[in-house]
């Protein structure tokens, strides 16, 4: 007998039968009906994300991820679309990413607190934490995970994605390694972390498309892209993310330039683990804002 888990439900009642009409609610949020069958994922982009200079506007930050979170679960209000995800009782762990070259943009990680506490979650019962997950006694406690972390390539998977966020809930990282860390996927099957994934925001800001070295960063290899991608599935959305960062590729470099190494635990999650949905076509993607070299 199959059991309606709560992430099971939540993606039941974020897709509605018929369409893809966009509507926009001028206080703020927008949402789209989803085609029949289609995982959701929702690209959020603000051309003036980075009109004040190098650092992102906090306020348009947090705009953008109310609007997402709005349109994937198809409430027009912010309050009401994240009480559909959080409730009260819910202890949260906000599980970032502190990678010093590039790591999740603290505007980020305190809107989504904001957001929690907003529910009515009690602040004791809230943490933001990555490499100190495991000995954490809110994650030790949750109930309820939120998987954030910025996009961009990698040494030893391709790219850095949702799937591989959850790689510090395991006391033997090396162990994922192997094979350009083909089987990422099955970190989210671990105790700490199954079933309790209730939102996944794939950070696109200043996404990362190449590097000549291992953990390094170069100005040259990193892009205004402005955006935000949202969603329940992390294969659905780590998916869009790899096509944007391959278009990326492709133009700069003028030619088809593969990742080395290929990044095939996207794909992998999908075919061989069961995660979540990694083809295009099963996916409903809904764009919001600035639409210039969205790549997809």
């Amino acid at each position: 007998m199959n059991t309606l888990t709560r992430r099971d439900l939540l993606k039941k009642t974020a897709v509605v039968a018929g369409g893809s009409a966009v509507l926009l609610n001028l206080s703020g949020c927008t949402w789209a009906n989803s085609q029949d069958n289609a995982t959701k994922v929702v690209l959020v982009r603000n051309q003036q994300l980075f009109a004040k200079g190098d650092e992102p506007d906090a306020e348009i930050a947090k705009q953008m991820l109310d609007q997402a979170v709005c349109s994937l679960t198809g409430k027009k209000d912010p309050a009401a679309a994240w009480k559909s995800i959080i409730e009260p009782s819910d202890v949260v762990g906000i599980k970032t990413n502190e990678w010093n070259n590039m790591p999740t943009p603290s505007i980020l990680n305190e809107a989504l607190k904001e957001r929690v506490l907003g529910v009515g979650v009690k602040e004791n019962n809230i943490s933001i934490n990555d490499r100190g997950v495991l000995e954490d006694p809110v994650f030790q406690n949750s109930t309820a995970l939120i998987n954030i972390r910025p996009m961009r390539t990698h040494a030893w998977s391709g790219v850095g994605t949702l799937i591989k966020n959850y790689i510090m809930f395991s006391p033997n990282r090396a162990s994922y390694h192997d094979d350009s860390c083909a089987n990422l996927a099955t970190l989210h099957d671990l105790p700490e972390v199954k079933g309790k994934t209730r939102l996944n925001v794939l950070v696109m800001f200043k996404p990362q498309f190449h590097h000549l070295a291992a953990n390094q960063v170069s100005e040259e290899f990193v892009w205004q892209y402005s955006g935000l991608l949202v969603g329940f599935d992390p294969v659905a959305i780590d998916s869009v993310g790899l096509r944007i960062i391959e278009a990326k590729r492709k133009e700069y470099f003028n030619e088809d330039r593969p990742l080395n190494p290929p990044a095939k635990h996207v794909a992998l999650a999908d075919t061989e683990y069961h995660l979540g949905t990694a083809d295009p076509e099963k996916i409903d993607l809904i764009k919001l804002g600035w639409s210039q070299d969205s790549f997809v």
